[in-house]
């Protein structure tokens, strides 16, 4: 059978069965790898995965499975696990399916590999880093293709197709020389295409200069408490407690301290984030919820006000609030007119934030941590890349306490993020 078919034989077992609702998921992937290892192209691995989850909710009592094997033996199998499941589950009237929306087929990207222009994008790669980057070691290099198809379906006649094909990329490095050594820098993207180079792309020739610098690192010898400005791949890790505070867990449990702010303002007015899933800008997004609802483009924050809260369909029915046909993610933040030169000559005291390695914030945002691949700022001017360096402070303060962003981006594919200087934070 085909994987639709498998999937429409699923759900009407679950029906068949005495489920009242079900709701299911199917996709088959390929994904194509090539990877540098100790400065050498050493691996091609074309790797293949089928995959299947399914949800079922009778009497208000709700369960679900994955599987990764999709013959109609392991289908039953996983039918009669998922059956038990429901049963052994508690009432829970929020529980439900998503209802049915107009059938749509959705695709992105190329769905074909182009081998030969992989081995070449990377094999360039390689050899600008052996040519222009002699003290840095490329640990690990990895160039992939996915392409998969999928589809939702649920017995309220939700009915949705997506192929997608994107290439991705993730450089992990270090910088020696003599007795000195760096400590691991990486970054990542996505991209429709292989078009560009792939040093072109985000910010890796930066960091590996950096990388460099960073061989040189010093300890700061004072507490105090400055600006930060935090990097566009150091940003998401602030963001995720926003995203994590405006979403179902939170809300739900009564622990967000954002529960009670649509409307109001919870960053600088500078700041406006927005989630744009199904933007060509940010062109690696989503198409659908997890609930199974057509993804939506919103301003979360517009101008330092919270729009809205990220709910699902069971967010909204435990909680009251508005159901968002928007999962999070796909970030775009606007830029200012400032240039990144510019805020680093408007700090007295601080830090560049490249990477920051700490445990989850507290719910009401507090967190502490390492500073890592960061620099330490006096007068306006970059002094020295800093080592063993913690910094504390309180993420929703922080956003409160904006100073500046930059008119430069990143864009990772899934993300397109700026730097933005912060102020309030203790550095010691």
């Amino acid at each position: 059978m085909e994987i639709k078919e498998v999937l429409s034989y699923a759900l009407d077992k679950l029906s068949s069965k005495g489920i009242d609702k079900a709701h299911g998921s199917i996709s088959e992937s390929e994904k194509k790898e090539l990877n540098i290892e100790a400065g050498k192209i050493s691996l091609l691995r074309t790797t293949f995965q089928n995959s299947i989850f399914l949800e079922g909710i009778k009497d208000s009592k709700q369960g679900s499975i994955s599987i990764n094997k999709i013959s109609k033996t392991e289908v039953d199998e996983s039918i009669e696990k998922l059956i038990l499941l429901i049963e052994s589950s508690q009432p829970d009237d929020a529980n439900d399916i998503a209802e049915k929306q107009d059938k749509e087929k959705f695709t992105r990207g190329q769905l074909s590999t182009d081998l030969n222009n992989m081995y070449d994008k990377l094999n360039s790669f390689n050899n600008y880093v052996k040519s222009n980057h002699k003290n840095i070691i490329l640990e690990a290099g990895i160039l992939d293709h996915v392409s998969s198809n999928a589809y939702v379906m649920n017995t309220n006649g939700v009915n949705f197709n997506i192929n997608k094909g994107e290439y991705g990329f993730s450089p992990m490095f270090t910088a020696k020389k003599g007795s000195l050594t760096s400590s691991f820098n990486y970054t990542s993207y996505s991209s429709l295409n292989l078009n560009e180079e792939i040093k072109d792309r985000g910010y890796v020739i930066e960091l590996m200069n950096q990388s460099y610098q960073q061989l040189y690192s010093k300890k700061l010898q004072n507490k105090f408490v400055g600006q930060v400005i935090v990097t566009p791949h150091c940003l998401s890790d602030f963001l995720s407690f926003i995203e994590g505070s405006i979403s179902d867990g939170a809300l739900i449990s009564g622990t967000s301290i954002y529960k009670d702010k649509i409307g109001k303002k919870i960053a600088n007015s500078k700041f406006t984030l927005s989630s744009l899933p199904v933007n060509s800008d940010v062109s690696c997004g989503y198409f659908l919820t997890s609930d199974g609802y057509k993804a939506r483009n919103i301003n979360i924050i517009e101008g330092g006000l919270l729009n809205t809260h990220l709910l699902s369909l069971y967010g909204s029915k435990k909680t009251g609030g508005r159901r968002i046909s928007n999962d999070g993610g796909a970030y775009q933040i606007n830029s200012s007119t400032n240039d990144l030169t510019n805020m680093i000559k408007d700090i007295d005291k601080g830090i560049i934030l490249c990477r920051f390695s700490g445990g989850s914030p507290s719910d009401n945002g507090d967190f502490s941590g390492v500073a890592k691949n960061s620099f330490y700022i006096e007068n306006g001017k970059i002094q020295f890349p800093i080592t063993e360096t913690m910094i504390s402070g309180n993420i929703a303060q922080m956003f409160m306490n904006i100073i500046d962003i930059s008119n430069e981006t990143i864009d990772f594919g899934y993300n397109i993020l700026p730097w933005i200087s912060f102020d309030g934070i203790t550095i010691s």
